[in-house]
């Protein structure tokens, strides 16, 4: 059934995607005869363009006017781009910029705020479209609201929701994950279990414990205290490693006993698998290890690693969507509200793991 609108409201983008069947970046691609219109089928483009004519689609003055004034890049502010955490994610940003035809404009803020500011003064200044912020190890005091909501640029961040909610967010479900990990290893029969938690500054740590909790709470398995390490607070990409090479030594050192160790994420795995066969011991016969987020190393480590995926890509394609909703709105003066998505998170099963 073909969805009418009042006639006191004007025809969008949107409702033309609807009609037709596809995303509103491939109807403004279409009707802006853009340059990657040439790569859409004949049949999407011929699609297209009878759902704006059956709805007497017309863009607003306005809109063109803005649209002469568009410069089709989106500033990308990466905080480290050495964590491997970020590679991925800067492919579907990459990708899906692409595939709207936008430009992205990559800094890398080194976890320094004074960096920070400066390239976001810059950025803003160009101006920008829009902004996607990779926020791996994001400082957690940054005001970053006041300066985009005044501008009124659609921005949103990857892998952090700030507090008040008035900046778009994609993550993936964190306690999901926990729960994830705890449940495979649950089932390969381990009871005895060390952890080593996240930094208390990372809002990633507390959901993955939550969920840790959650499972062991639904199965009646009690958690040892004294098997509990917390990596510390750290601006640099390879604690982690360290901080998982420190901790399960430590726990090695008093003479604790587990048969599997939950990393906080993929790089603080790979330290307690270090400490481990220093220690002489084997992973998984002597211990099982699984990590989060599977990263590049993840499959390729011997022995491979198991672990929690984020969806990476996904992360990145997300925030362009929602962006670019963002951008649409503004051009047709429409509202447009913060989006908050999480995305579900994919248990993998490697050679790290296995049943006691």
């Amino acid at each position: 059934m073909t969805r009418r609108k009042p006639k006191s409201m004007a025809v969008t983008l949107r409702d033309v995607a609807l009609e037709s069947g596809v995303s509103p970046a491939t109807v403004s691609i279409v009707l802006n005869n853009a340059p990657l219109s040439r790569y859409i089928p004949p049949s999407t483009k011929d699609r297209i363009e009878k759902a704006a004519k059956k709805l007497s689609y017309r863009p607003k003055v306005v809109s063109r006017y803005l649209s002469a004034k568009r410069n089709r890049t989106v500033g990308v502010m990466v905080f480290d781009i050495t964590d491997p955490f970020c590679t991925l994610i800067l492919r579907g940003i990459e990708n899906s910029l692409y595939q709207a035809s936008y430009l992205p404009i990559l800094t890398d803020v080194h976890n320094q705020r004074g960096r920070f500011e400066r390239y976001l003064e810059m950025l803003l200044a160009r101006p920008v479209e829009g902004l996607i912020f990779v926020a791996n190890w994001l400082f957690v005091d940054i005001d970053l609201i006041a300066d985009l909501e005044k501008r009124n640029i659609p921005a949103v961040m990857i892998s952090r929701a700030l507090g008040s909610g008035a900046i778009s967010s994609v993550m993936v479900d964190n306690e999901a994950g926990g729960h994830l990990a705890m449940e495979h290893l649950y089932s390969l029969g381990h009871r005895k279990i060390a952890f080593i938690r996240g930094p208390k500054m990372l809002s990633d740590s507390s959901p993955r414990w939550r969920g840790v909790r959650s499972f062991a709470r639904s199965v009646g398995l009690e958690i040892d205290p004294t098997l509990i390490a917390d990596l510390p607070d750290s601006l640099d990409p390879n604690s982690g490693y360290d901080g998982g090479l420190r901790l399960t030594e430590e726990l090695l050192k008093h003479k604790k006993k587990f048969s599997a160790i939950m990393a906080f994420d993929d790089m603080t795995a790979f330290g307690s698998i270090r400490a481990l066969a220093r220690a002489g011991l084997r992973v998984p016969e002597d211990c099982s290890v699984i990590g989060f987020d599977d990263i590049i190393p993840a499959g390729l480590s011997v022995p491979s690693l198991t672990t929690v995926r984020q969806p990476m890509e996904g992360l990145g394609s997300a925030a362009v969507g929602i962006v670019m909703e963002s951008i649409n709105a503004t051009i047709e003066e429409r509202e447009s509200m913060a989006v908050h998505r999480l995305l579900a998170p994919e248990l993998v099963v490697r050679e790290s793991t296995r049943a006691i």
